[in-house]
């Protein structure tokens, strides 16, 4: 073959080789930009160490920050871990540093008072903008400050931040709330929706939607702020819960959107992931073992439930009673189709504020057609109260839980409907210390006879809403003077409290008791203020 013949021949290999090589190098700078999770980064040892429990709480080793880079760390693991003086919890020691507490160091006076107490949590629990680590942990950096809940829970967190920034409000810390706001449309950039918590290990789910919620809280008293302000991050998350909903079909279900046989489109809980989750591995290895689910649909049913931020209830079983029989994502959840609500008409205010119309239309109409659906599908008339909907079995829950607040705290429901779930809420859920979160007694932390800030909060406020005054303030004296003799015996707030039992805390649960707590310390300072 001639020179000349040759020549264009060669110089399309070598094109086709640069293009070849150009695609490789950014297809490794895409993979080293991804933030891996823990169970990605530590292969095999990973397993290892939440199997065999090296800690009490498999949260610790995922929070773990390396001290040297993980790849030197598996190197040396894979050489190491078939020696006959090898100790595993000696290794993850030495190549370690386990995560602070940073509110276990910190002693309240009791004397003081408990408004003395929250004011100085709002330090205490405050976090500064993360710094990039020098070696990859499982923290995903957050531009600017914020609060977490306290204990084990050293991030922000997705719904508890909503709780929390009512104390917030009535402390006057506007900006703390804003910065968290401006935190979580960060994330919602960055990765097209707000993580359970600013964890790698939870990109796969994120938790019940209350950022509009959010921004219309902090517009009410900040004139400077207004809902089209965080318009784009408002719509990216919606497409991120409607994520496939256009595509389809009657009876079909795809991510967290579900359409019914009438072509009404709702929302589920839905985790993209289908493995143990890694914050609790070694719990959700042994349950899959004890259901008579496929081990995939099993697990997916228990990390959606972690993203409704139930983690656990009965709510979620399909006999009532026993996790081996979890479906949440059979559930279309009362809480989670009101949220999207209030997130379609966020959508539709935002989009009137800066004059665009036709969009402010379409999510208003969405909103109505929305309404009408919680209406239809979520009124369970032989309970008289607001019931989960099974979409595959196409029936209501016969599961009574204070979610049926949620639809009194966005003003959907009609008085009628209100004026009977007031009723059943003071007939069956009012304790000495407040309300229990389900009828059903178990030992899952969800259940009676636990209760939480969250929810007395959205049942009070829904109470109020619709005249029911007198039964709220009941509700109200009775939460604050629980968390009052707690506070008074301990030096702390919880979690969670039981409230049948007197003055006790809470139990139940994956792990023990934490105290802090975020959204405890919110909802009692909104309400002590009120």
């Amino acid at each position: 073959m001639s020179k000349e013949k040759r020549c264009p021949i060669l110089n399309r290999v070598y094109f086709k080789t640069i293009i070849f090589i150009c695609f490789l190098m950014i297809s490794i700078q895409a993979i080293a930009q991804k933030e891996l999770s823990p169970k990605q980064l530590y292969p095999g040892l990973f397993e290892k160490v939440q199997l065999e429990k090296i800690y009490p709480d498999g949260k610790s080793f995922v929070d773990a920050i390396p001290k040297i880079k993980p790849a030197e760390i598996v190197a040396a693991y894979q050489k190491q871990k078939d020696l006959k003086e090898f100790s595993l919890k000696k290794f993850v020691n030495e190549h370690f540093s386990m995560p602070e507490n940073h509110n276990a160091v910190y002693q309240s006076d009791i004397n003081a008072g408990i408004e003395k107490h929250l004011d100085t949590l709002w330090t205490v629990l405050k976090r500064n903008p993360d710094t990039v680590s020098k070696f990859q942990t499982s923290l995903l950096p957050l531009p600017k400050p914020y609060i977490v809940p306290g204990g084990r829970f050293r991030e922000i967190y997705y719904w508890d931040s909503y709780f929390t920034m009512l104390g917030l409000q009535k402390a006057g810390k506007t900006q703390t709330m804003k910065d968290m706001i401006d935190n979580f449309a960060f994330l919602i950039n960055k990765y097209g929706f707000i993580p359970n918590g600013n964890r790698s290990y939870y990109l796969t789910r994120s938790q019940p939607p209350f950022f509009a919620a959010m921004v219309q809280l902090l517009t009410q008293n900040n004139s400077d702020v207004k809902l089209s302000d965080y318009k784009d991050a408002l719509e990216k998350e919606y497409n991120f819960w409607m994520k496939g909903a256009a595509e389809l079909k009657k009876g079909e279900a795809a991510n967290h959107s579900v359409k019914l046989a009438d072509g009404t489109v709702l929302n589920r809980y839905y985790d993209a992931g289908d493995q143990p989750r890694e914050e609790s591995y070694r719990e959700d290895f042994e349950a899959a073992k004890l259901t008579k689910q496929q081990p995939a649909v099993f697990l997916r049913n228990v990390r959606s439930a972690a993203e409704s931020g139930w983690d656990f209830s009965s709510r979620w079983f399909a006999d009532g009673k026993n996790f081996s029989t979890i479906i949440t994502t059979d559930l279309l959840p009362v809480d989670l189709n009101t949220l999207m609500y209030n997130l379609e008409i966020a959508i539709s205010e935002a989009n009137k504020q800066v004059g665009n119309h036709s969009k402010s239309l379409l999510f208003g109409a969405r909103a109505q057609t929305r309404k009408t659906a919680i209406l239809k599908y979520f009124w369970n008339t032989e309970l008289d109260f607001f019931t989960d909907y099974n979409w595959k079995t196409k029936s209501l829950s016969n599961q009574l839980t204070l979610a049926a607040s949620f639809p009194l705290y966005f003003k959907l429901a009609t008085p009628a409907q209100a004026k009977a779930v007031s009723a059943r809420v003071e007939k069956d859920f009012l304790k000495a210390g407040g309300l229990i979160t389900t009828l059903t007694t178990t030992k899952e932390q969800w259940d009676a006879p636990n209760a939480w800030a969250p929810l007395q909060y959205i049942s009070i406020q829904g109470l109020h809403n619709y005249g029911f005054d007198k039964l709220a303030d009941d509700i109200t004296n009775r939460w604050i003077n629980q968390n009052i003799a707690v506070f008074k015996e301990t030096g702390k707030l919880m979690e969670k409290y039981n409230v049948v039992e007197t003055n006790s805390k809470g139990g139940g649960g994956e792990y023990p008791l934490q105290d802090g707590f975020g959204w405890t310390n919110g909802v009692l300072l909104k309400l002590m203020k009120k």
